[in-house]
């Protein structure tokens, strides 16, 4: 079987999580996690959209990580981003990664937000 290296050509990808943490570009971070094009940074939870409204031209959507299982995010965390064009999509932060690591392979503009699975 061949296996075929993919390139994350337009942001950095997510490498794995466990109970607490996510390992993004090789970096092991400890609680929620906000990934954007060009920074990766602990993010203060739904009430912290000021960095996500900040690279709003740079993104299209931001996957939302909800921890363990799914959950909606707060109405005014979804309006606020909304609001300001990007489109919210809340998932388990496992299907998160994974779905925020196809979206980058394939050139999308994508952020993510990511709360840990405990």
């Amino acid at each position: 079987m061949r296996i075929t290296e993919v390139e994350f050509d337009t942001g950095t990808p997510v490498d794995g999580y466990g109970p607490g943490f996510f390992r993004v570009g090789g970096v092991v971070m400890t609680g929620a996690v906000l990934i954007l094009p060009g920074s990766t940074a602990a993010w203060g939870g739904y009430q912290a959209t000021a960095q996500i409204l900040e690279a709003a031209d740079e993104i299209d959507i931001v996957i939302v990580g909800t921890g363990p299982g799914i959950a909606h995010p707060p109405a005014a965390f979804r309006t606020a981003l909304e609001g300001a064009g990007v489109g919210v999509e809340p998932m388990a932060s496992p299907a998160a990664c994974r779905t925020y690591n196809v979206l980058l392979s394939e050139g999308r503009r994508v952020g993510a937000a990511l709360l840990p699975v405990d």
